[in-house]
């Protein structure tokens, strides 16, 4: 039954030096009532571009990790329902319609998972991993917040019933080597402010049977021989991650 009250939805985008999602990112978000960007001071055009949109507020603010800026973003938005985007995802327009239409369901949960379709170069990868990669991305506001010891690949904590959407999010997250290969060190060193939090001691374990596992579950375990040469490209990089992740603890760790 739908509800007579129009419920409204805000749409949320972090970024940095995103000029070459943002205008399509915030293109597919039109539809929603009011569209917030926060950016992380980008030495791109991506704070210009996304200014220019009439229909989007943008602020600035200093990044500390993703779990705070998801957070400070989340106390701007003035609508109860919220959809957070990253500017490499993208919704399709059956998406879009499901979004509006659960949104104003009586009983709808306080939550939505998201499935996501990997895209490596412009094509689905199928296996490594991501077959079953899920996501919450849709929310009711007064329900949700970002657990702030989770700075990366943040978690989102839910008070109420969950529920899962029926269409996918395209997740345009590999363009080339060097870029996710940046991102991959980049979120070891994040990920190694959080084992510093859970007062790990890195050894031989963690510098090389943890990367080693990761990479051979995603690689066999997950099928990520069946992706050919792009599965053993995510599946070496995705490993690099952890390497980089306890060499970054060991750094840290010495300096103290």
């Amino acid at each position: 039954m739908i509800s007579p009250e129009k419920q409204l939805l805000t749409a949320l985008v972090i970024t940095y030096n995103e000029e070459q999602n943002i205008k399509i990112v915030l293109d597919h978000l039109a539809f929603a009532d009011e569209i917030i960007v926060v950016d992380s001071f980008s030495s791109d055009k991506t704070f210009e571009i996304a200014a220019s949109f009439k229909n989007v507020k943008v602020f600035q603010r200093s990044f500390d990790n993703f779990a705070c800026q998801r957070n400070y973003a989340l106390s701007l938005a003035s609508n109860s329902w919220i959809l957070f985007m990253d500017a490499d995802e993208r919704l399709t327009p059956e998406l879009q319609q499901e979004i509006s239409f659960v949104i104003h369901q009586k009983n709808s949960a306080s939550a939505y998972f998201m499935r996501r379709n990997f895209m490596f170069e412009n094509k689905k990868l199928r296996f490594s991993g991501w077959q079953t990669d899920k996501i919450i991305r849709l929310f009711k506001k007064e329900n949700a917040s970002y657990n702030i010891k989770k700075i990366v690949h943040e978690k989102l904590i839910v008070n109420g019933r969950i529920g899962k959407l029926k269409n996918r999010l395209v997740h345009h997250s590999y363009s080339n080597y060097d870029d996710y290969k940046q991102k991959m060190v980049f979120y070891g060193q994040l990920k190694a402010q959080e084992e510093i939090l859970k007062e790990t001691s890195p050894n031989f374990f963690h510098f090389y049977i943890r990367p080693a596992y990761q990479f051979l579950n995603q690689y066999l375990v997950r099928f990520g021989f069946l992706d050919g040469k792009k599965g053993i490209i995510i599946c070496y990089l995705n490993a690099l991650s952890v390497a980089v992740r306890f060499q970054e603890l060991k750094k840290i760790k010495a300096k103290n």
